[in-house]
């Protein structure tokens, strides 16, 4: 098996930059594919690349501009042909930084801002880099003997619970709530298309949980500590289900400990 290639979209803070740490000292030949929107402003990522080198690449990439999406999918085709793991991490809660609380917070360009950023940018990421999914040599996830049920590649979003319709019952934050349940139905059209497909392309929606990065930070003195998670241990959580996933479990949302999200 060629050796697996994973893109990490949001690469530059918080989870995403979880994501490529995590891959690159535990996968030890796979090569990670990093992208944000000011890679001269990632110090840290610049130094992991420093740490790994020939292993991270890092491409700017603003997932609200079309352009830079398509731009980035043919700088990897050139590189690399392929992709085994596409992880669409970057994330707003509201431009303001606070979800609404009610209707008088509502504005018609806080939702377009927040669900371009959170759900039209990870759609137009499956777009442009699906084709590579499915010449990837299938690094992640767990391969069936069975080969008609063998996957080439995965696309996981990130979701969050509060994007759960089954599982609101507070209301409010209506941009970031919309973004998400949204996001949680284009991964699961996503894992129709994808599936039909052979090869086959996984695709899911994973929960973080809440963690400490700039997006949760107004609202954690309401979060208990041990609820309160770092980005290496959300990611440590989330990789783990990344492991076991197999075309059985396509088209589903699961949280950071494994279970089943209700849509």
């Amino acid at each position: 098996m060629a050796a697996p290639v994973a893109l990490i979209q949001g690469a530059s803070r918080g989870l995403g930059f979880g994501f490529c740490k995590y891959i690159l000292k535990n996968k030890s030949l796979a090569t990670v594919v990093a992208t944000c929107r000011n890679p001269d402003g990632a110090a840290e990522l610049r130094s992991l690349a420093g740490q790994h080198p020939g292993r991270l690449m890092v491409l700017r990439l603003d997932v609200n501009h079309e352009e830079d999406i398509r731009g980035a999918a043919e700088r990897v085709k050139e590189s690399f042909g392929r992709l085994d793991l596409v992880v669409n991490s970057s994330a707003m809660l509201h431009p303001s930084g606070k979800g609404e609380t009610s209707l008088r917070d509502v504005s018609a360009q806080g939702i377009i801002s927040t669900l371009t950023t959170n759900t039209v940018g990870p759609l137009v990421m499956a777009k442009y880099f699906s084709p590579l999914l499915l010449k990837g040599s299938g690094g992640f996830g767990q391969q069936p003997a069975e080969k008609a049920k063998q996957h080439s590649g995965i696309i996981v979003n990130i979701t969050a619970k509060v994007g759960s319709i089954g599982d609101n019952g507070l209301g409010g934050w209506y941009s970031y709530r919309m973004s998400k349940a949204a996001l949680n139905m284009a991964t699961r059209n996503l894992s129709i298309e994808l599936g039909r497909s052979r090869p086959k392309v996984v695709c899911v929606s994973l929960h973080p949980g809440t963690v400490n990065t700039d997006l949760s930070r107004p609202y954690h003195q309401n979060v208990p500590q041990d609820k309160l998670f770092s980005a290496e241990h959300s990611v440590n959580c989330l990789m783990s289900i990344v492991d076991t996933l197999n075309i059985e479990k396509t088209g589903k949302a699961y949280s950071w400990d494994g279970t089943e999200l209700p849509w």
